[in-house]
């Protein structure tokens, strides 16, 4: 089923540019004020929405915790259970129904078996993923980490020493990627501390930063963090997550269009998901508001297969033909690569 795609403003070309000056929120207060309220109660969830009659469909004992923040949700369609950006927070039934999710994996794309110390994988040539943090601001139902066992797996400045000893060693890798959870979980200064030990190691050109707060807690992109990308040595490469038009409004547009006045490259990556976004039409949509908000699609992902997301799986055959009505619809640079990662793989998968 098609789901409406929320119509945009074109940018008005003829306003004065944004200025990192013009953020006032130039501490950490505010989003962290926001993620310290965001919602953890499904029941709360369904009530804000007036879905409070849906409880029947919901799985409220989910070991995988219902966490969004409000910025998130004032962008749901309130009273629309099929909400596409809803049905991406909301834990159903299906989510551990037996047969439904009898194929689903634990580790589904093969992290642990590329962990090389508590934090740092080592899957690609010429890059190295690090665990930043386990903590997000808003659990994706779909999420491939969903079972990650991030407090005996992620990075913290216990084991840093020994993660930066193994980048210094490897010369050939030129390009660190902050992982997680969500790596802008980090605040300010716990940021800039690990960046500047980052940056002390060579060979290392390139910074790159996989995150969904600009799409749901778009606070977070404040002055500070402005500054710090801005002032680092690094090539930085900042890969958004966002599935769905309607998660980019006014508020995402102008910090997108903020980060990129600071010199970030912006690209977007996002999973194919049924009921979500599994149809040309939601999928060109989406590239078109990110090239207003000064972002170039990326990836379009198939479902790793995680035990708990099966119910999202789109089948390849029906992926490909998206693929081929979006390449009729759009120019090259705003069809993003339809990849998928399979464990073991030198690099992802390209779906032709």
């Amino acid at each position: 089923m098609s789901h409406p795609v929320k119509l945009f403003a074109k940018p008005n070309k003829t306003s004065a540019p944004f200025e990192i000056a013009a953020l006032a929120d130039n501490t950490d207060s505010l989003w962290k004020k926001e993620l310290a309220n965001a919602t953890t109660s499904v029941v709360n969830l369904l009530d804000q929405l007036d879905l409070g009659h849906q409880i029947d469909t919901i799985n409220i004992q989910n070991d995988f915790k219902c966490l969004v923040t409000q910025s998130y949700i004032n962008k749901i369609q309130i009273g629309d259970i099929n909400d596409p950006l809803l049905q991406q927070v909301l834990p159903l039934n299906k989510e551990t129904h037996p047969t439904i999710q009898q194929y689903g994996l634990h580790d589904p794309v093969g992290d642990l078996d590329a962990q090389i110390s508590q934090g740092l994988i080592h899957k690609y040539h010429g890059r190295i993923l690090l665990v930043a943090t386990g903590a997000c601001a808003i659990h994706c139902r779909y999420c491939f980490r969903r079972h990650y066992p991030y407090q005996q797996a992620s990075c913290s400045n216990k084991v840093l020493n020994p993660v930066l000893d193994y980048l210094k060693e490897h010369t050939e890798v030129e390009e660190i990627i902050l992982s997680g959870g969500d790596p802008l979980m980090l605040d300010n200064e716990k940021l800039t501390s690990l960046i500047k030990k980052l940056e002390t190691i060579k060979h290392l050109h390139t910074l790159r930063i996989h995150t969904r707060l600009p799409v749901v807690l778009p606070g977070r992109i404040n002055n500070g963090l402005l500054q710090l990308l801005q002032s680092s040595r690094f090539q930085i490469v900042m890969v958004i997550h966002a599935n769905h038009a309607n998660e980019l409004q006014h508020a995402e547009y102008t910090k997108l269009h903020l980060l990129q006045q600071a010199g970030i490259t912006l690209l977007n990556q996002s999973v194919l998901l049924k009921g979500v976004n599994d149809n040309a039409e939601t999928l060109v949509s989406l590239s078109k508001r990110l090239f207003q908000c000064k972002t170039l699609p990326y990836y379009l992902h198939l479902l790793d297969p995680v035990k708990g997301a099966m119910h999202f799986k789109v089948t390849t055959t029906a992926a490909l033909q998206m693929k081929k009505e979006m390449e009729e619809q759009l120019p090259g640079y705003l069809v993003p690569r339809m990849v998928q990662e399979i464990a073991g793989n030198k690099s992802k998968t390209t779906q032709l």
